[in-house]
């Protein structure tokens, strides 16, 4: 079996291997990140909406960081919703805090009955820099 390359933000290695997966995963020249959730550095949901919407968003920041990539290189997005219907416009308005300006990313939009005590989960596929490409 071929190893997988691994990318570990800073300081979150522990949260992920106590959880068995990894954050992100590199290969040809696309980057694959696990869905990232608004939790706190010991792994609780932060309770505001608005607020884990945005530190999910800092969390992905911050795999996307270490893999060498920006937002500007999604390409592709998922996000799961705890009742979309309740939750999307308050979700929505912090997106472009993100994105910046169109064109944006492909995105899937999937609603879900529970996501292990939060509310919104995003993940995504990004190219990676030529640099960091194999």
């Amino acid at each position: 079996m071929t190893q997988r390359d691994v990318v570990f933000p800073p300081g979150r290695q522990a949260l992920y291997e106590r959880n068995r997966y990894s954050p992100a995963v590199r290969a040809n020249g696309l980057l694959f990140v696990s869905g990232q959730v608004g939790s706190r550095e010991d792994g609780s949901p932060e309770p505001e909406l608005e607020a884990q919407v945005r530190l999910a968003f800092c969390n992905l920041n911050a795999v996307l960081q270490a893999a060498g990539c920006t937002f500007a290189d999604v390409l592709d997005v998922t996000v799961f919703v705890v009742d979309p219907e309740a939750h999307f416009e308050t979700i929505w308005k912090i997106v472009p805090e993100f994105w910046g300006q169109a064109p944006y990313p492909a995105l899937t939009g999937v609603g879900v009955t529970w996501l292990y005590g939060f509310q919104f989960e995003i993940k995504v596929i990004a190219r990676l820099p030529e640099a960091g490409r194999a």
